[in-house]
Parts: C-alpha cells; structure tokens; sequence
C-alpha cells in the first residue's frame, strides 16, 4: 500500500477538467471527472431532511441500470431550496455535458455548492460546458484545476491518491480523489462534496459495501462546526481499467482496496478538518478503551465538535476541564474518575506526549508546556476511558474569530 501524489486523475482511464464559466467569483467554478470507459458506482449523501436538487438526482440515478461515466460539478450556488426549477436545472446541467459527449444524463452524477435559495444561472453554465469538455484530460494538473474548481470557502484544493497490487497478478490499482469542504461541516454520511475514482474492477455491491465502511471510519469522523450540509455527496467511480479479474467476494484483494480508499478518504477528511473555515490547527481526537465501538464515537466526536474545547484549542489554553465535560454529556457509559487526557505533537519525526488527567483528576503538568504543544498546527488529545476495549478517532479544528466574520457576510 503506497501514499502516492495525485488525484481524480491517478486511475486509469479518467480525465478531468475545472474552468471559470462565471457563475458568481472570478474563480474556476464548473468541474468534470470522466471516464470513456462505463463505471460502477458507489455513493452516500447527506442526511439533512432538506436536501439539494444534485443530492436528489444523485440518489436516484445510483439505483437505475444506467453506466455512469463521470460527475460535473459547479461552485458558488448549492440548487438548494430551488423546488421545480432546482430539479429542471439540475436535469439540464447533466444533459448538458452528456449531449456534449454523446451519452445520456443518467450517466452523470451532479454536485452543487454555494449558496442556498438561488438558481443556477444555466445560460452562463451552459456556454461553458462546451470548453469544459475540451480541456478534459489525463494529466495530475488537470485533476488539480477540478479539485481547485469545487472550492468556495476552502483555501487549497484537497486531493489525495493511494495504490496497490493485486495479489496473484502483476496488476497495480490505483485510487484517486478530490474534495471540498471549510464550513458547514458535520457529517453523517460523507463530506460537502467529494469524488474518488479507481481503476479496480470490482462489483457495485462490495464496491457500495466498502465505501459506506470507509465512510463511517472517516468522512463521519470530522466536523467543523456542527451544521451538516444540504448539498453533502460523495461518488466512487470504478471503471474497470486496470484488467484485474473482477473481484466478486471478499478477499485479500477486496481488503486491500477497502485500505487504499480509507487511506485517501482519511486523508481528505482531515484536509478538510485542517481547512475549517478560520481554523489555525487541526484537532485529532483518539479515544481508546471504549466500553463499545458507538461510545468511543461519541466520545471523540464529543470532544472534536465542542465549542468550548475548540476555543481554548485556539488560544492554546490547556483548560482540560471542557475535554471531560464534553466527555460527559457524550452519551457514552463511563466512569470519570478512571479517565486520563493527554495532548500529544509530532515534529521532524519526534513526538512528545503531556498527561494532563489522571484517573479524572489533574496531575502536575507544565501549563507552559502544555501552552507551548498547544500552539502547534497540529494537536492529538488522547482519551483513556478505562471501560472496555473500543476504540475510535475524530478530527476537527480550533474556533477563531475569522469563523464569524466569513460567515457574517458569506451571500455577499
């Protein structure tokens, strides 16, 4: 299993593009991920009752029959909260770049992000299609402008790619993704918008299976600030290139490929922990000893989506006492007078770990050491919950004053 550099484009047989059509900021704002080659496909969405036009379409074309060949996305406006019209124009923005292509609407998924309440100014996406298309190409730079394409509040693009190979043949997989993701982060499913693509030839049914499993151990595991989107979609795309015999039951090559993906999921989702909208560090939160696998979630994302510890997190005040508290209203069963904290920094290869609490009471440490670990870019608190042997890791971000004020003016 190899960490590699790329993205939406590290598979075989993808292309990729990300242009400025105009949609609202001088930015690129319109997205392409393809393949000539039909895919299966896998996906998750968000779980807020109110759901955009794309997520709506989404889910319904995964379950038809119909080869998917890629995804288009737009930046800047969500198609959110548009009834009709948003549906109408969500139709148009897929059959657009299928009669582009000589396929089918049905054979492209759709992501929307932006603002909520406005519509989709088509004319503007629909002039753009055409030079979309043309700049669809193979290469890592054209998966890096659609990476940079779906961003709005983000402030780099997020991609990340892994590979290996198979094990009786001389074949090597490669996966590859993208995502955007700042603010209104807190999932239950996925992320704001995210796409992975793979070479694999794999069933859509342990494809569908791997994915939500890698899902709940990542994308679910990060929050920015508590309000989940209405537009959160996530697509994997396999096509197939790669020629390995397709891989109908779980084996050794199955458990290999569920490894890569968790690894470039897991690395998308703590990019965009790190990107919180404001943020200045990345919170990693590991709860161990757990007395069952839901309590150790709760437990971590308790203490990751707090706004008291996410606060002292930025002014590097090592004020332990809101990590237990939001232990405590977690919903977990526990015994706090058996709990230890710590916060834990890596640096050049070194690391270094402060014991703060002790069976639920504070030990001697340094505050000025805890101060000092606490201003790094990035944080680990462990949690010894002494209660069983579960275990889980969350990722989220410090609570700035910047948070406010993109958030104050964010139509404008």
């Amino acid at each position: 299993m190899r960490k590699i550099k790329g993205g939406v484009t590290t598979a075989l047989g993808f292309k990729a593009a990300g242009i400025y059509a105009g949609i609202r900021k001088p930015k690129k704002d319109v997205a392409l991920v393809y393949s000539e080659t039909p895919c299966v496909a896998a996906g998750t969405f968000t779980t807020n009752l109110v759901k955009a036009a794309p997520v709506k379409w989404c889910q319904s074309i995964l379950k038809d029959d119909a080869p998917k060949h890629g995804i288009v996305f737009n930046s800047g406006i969500a198609n959110a909260c548009m009834g009709a019209r948003g549906e109408q124009d969500n139709y148009e923005f897929a059959k657009a770049v299928a009669d582009e292509l000589k396929l089918s609407p049905e054979n492209f998924f759709v992501g929307s992000t932006g603002v909520i309440g406005q519509p989709l100014p088509m004319d503007v996406i629909k002039n753009g299609i055409p030079g979309l298309v043309a700049a669809l190409d193979s290469t890592l730079e054209a998966g890096h402008s659609a990476a940079e394409a779906i961003m709005t509040t983000d402030t780099c693009a997020k991609e990340a790619a892994a590979d290996f190979n198979i094990e009786d043949e001389e074949i090597e997989i490669h996966v590859g993704g993208m995502a955007k993701g700042s603010g209104m982060i807190h999932p239950n499913m996925a992320t704001m918008l995210s796409v992975v693509t793979t070479d694999i030839n794999i069933s859509q049914e342990l494809l569908q299976e791997a994915t939500s499993k890698v899902v709940s151990e990542t994308f679910n595991m990060i929050s920015v600030d508590r309000d989940t989107s209405t537009n959160d979609t996530f697509i994997v795309l396999a096509n197939g290139a790669a020629g390995n015999e397709k891989i109908v039951k779980k084996n050794k090559d199955y458990d290999n490929f569920e490894t890569a993906l968790k690894l470039v999921c897991k690395t998308l989702a703590k990019k965009m922990a790190a990107d919180g909208e404001g943020a200045t560090k990345l919170v990693e939160c590991k709860v161990k000893n757990a007395k069952t696998k839901e309590d150790a979630i709760k437990l971590a994302k308790s203490v990751i989506t707090s706004n008291l510890v996410k606060t002292a997190i930025f002014g590097s005040d090592a004020n332990w006492g809101r990590i237990l508290c939001a232990l405590g209203y977690s919903g977990a069963d526990f015994n706090p007078e058996k709990v230890d904290v710590a916060l834990k920094v890596e640096n050049d290869d070194e690391e270094e770990t402060l014991l703060l609490v002790e069976n639920g009471v504070a030990t001697d440490y340094s505050e000025e050491l805890a101060t000092e670990m606490l201003s790094q870019k990035e944080i680990i608190i462990k949690i010894n919950v002494k209660a069983g042997y579960e275990k889980a890791t969350a990722w989220g971000c410090d609570l700035t004053y910047d948070y406010v004020k993109i958030n104050g003016d964010y139509r404008s």
